[in-house]
């Protein structure tokens, strides 16, 4: 058995707004067709009857095998005008300033590198020209905390899984918890109505929106991450409070690896050099415990 990270470094726990405890689970990296079981594992000695378990998306995808080696693609004159004319010069010069989106977003459209053709070429292939359309974060296809020139998809059947997980807890350990699947591409709201650009979301959150969900989002109400799956119906406005603490936890950790230009930073070079033995030194932190003061 491969030696766990866990324990002290996981049991470092936040406060939120006075009414919730947040625990971070740490792992070491779940590799690809891996079993996500060492999250449960890593959480089972934290976990209280009535917590909520916030699950990243992409280690899920990446147990899941979901994942996609670019370099075997070839960009098309399609995904070529979408990366360097459409991403690059049209949302990093024009469009991007006009609709005020992130300065960060902005600097990194303007900095593409080549591999964005076929990045772009890829999302042509698997989500289709809407979600090829956004000019970053296409589909929430992921470039971070995977090896060399894959990419992972989004996770399958992400409800499913999350029910998976519960009841594992709930046979293992019996006690019974709620665990929840995010993405960090947001979740917005036009005249109380939620939305997203990502193919999948939770049934309440109209989805597979696209390009249109994102330029509709310029004008709409920040809600958060997108809750893509859950093991039990839960209240959407209670679901989206839970995933938005759990994405605070991680923007405030300077060690988590948001985008993959955080993964270049990391390991200073190029990051289809990256394997997954680096992947492997660091300390991941796939999930979040929330958990509600009595």
């Amino acid at each position: 058995m491969r030696k766990r990270k866990n324990k002290l470094e996981t049991n470092c726990s936040e406060t939120y707004q006075d009414e919730y405890t947040l625990i971070p689970v740490t792992t070491d990296y779940i590799k690809p067709n891996e079993s996500y079981d060492i999250i449960i594992e890593n959480a089972a000695e934290f976990l209280q009857e009535g917590d909520f378990l916030v699950i990243s998306e992409t280690p899920i995808s990446v147990s899941q095998g979901r994942l996609v080696d670019e370099s075997e693609f070839q960009a098309s004159i399609l995904s070529f005008l979408l990366a360097d004319v459409w991403s690059k010069y049209i949302w990093g010069y024009i469009l991007g300033p006009i609709f005020r989106i992130k300065s960060r977003t902005i600097q990194n459209l303007r900095k593409l590198p080549p591999e964005a053709r076929i990045h772009k070429k890829v999302i042509l292939e698997y989500y289709g020209l809407k979600h090829a359309l956004k000019p970053a974060s296409e589909a929430g296809v992921d470039l971070s905390n995977v090896p060399g020139s894959m990419v992972s998809l989004l996770p399958e059947d992400p409800g499913g899984v999350s029910r998976d997980i519960s009841g594992k807890i709930l046979r293992e350990l019996k006690i019974d918890v709620t665990v929840m699947i995010i993405d960090t591409d947001a979740c917005y709201e036009i005249m109380g109505k939620p939305f997203t650009s990502l193919p999948i979301a939770l049934d309440d959150i109209k989805s597979n929106l696209g390009f249109f969900g994102y330029l509709l989002g310029r004008f709409g109400n920040l809600l958060g991450p997108t809750p893509l799956g859950v093991s039990t119906p839960q209240k959407l406005d209670k679901a989206l409070k839970i995933a938005k603490m759990a994405e605070d936890y991680h923007k405030h950790n300077e060690k988590d690896i948001e985008t993959v230009y955080d993964m270049e930073n990391m390991f200073k070079g190029d990051i289809n050099g990256v394997t997954v033995e680096m992947l492997d030194s660091m300390t991941h932190t796939p999930a979040i415990i929330i958990r509600k003061h009595q």
